[in-house]
């Protein structure tokens, strides 16, 4: 299964924007993990199929209603995540 990193930019902390990111996750099937950044950015890995994967992207870009997303890296990553969707804490990366 092909695994994605996105790195959400915007007003996306202090708005429900990780929770927001493991509802959907786990409404379209996918694995993964989300985090602060201390920079102010979103870190979500995801785990699942492409079409999925391109479906969580589009609604990473709408997030939740007070979020405002500017921008969105991604990239796919080798990593292997199993299954369930994980909270992490902030990154200092």
């Amino acid at each position: 299964m092909p695994t994605r990193k996105f790195e959400v930019k915007g007003r996306v902390q202090g708005v429900g924007f990780r929770w927001f990111t493991r509802t959907q996750a786990i409404n379209l099937g996918l694995s993964g993990n989300t985090r602060n950044k201390l920079n102010g950015d979103v870190e979500v890995v995801l785990e699942g199929s492409n079409k999925d994967l391109e479906q969580m992207e589009g609604l990473l870009k709408q997030g939740p209603p007070s979020s405002r997303v500017d921008e969105i890296d991604s990239k796919e990553v080798k990593e292997e995540l199993g299954f369930g969707f994980e909270i992490l804490p902030t990154s200092s990366e």
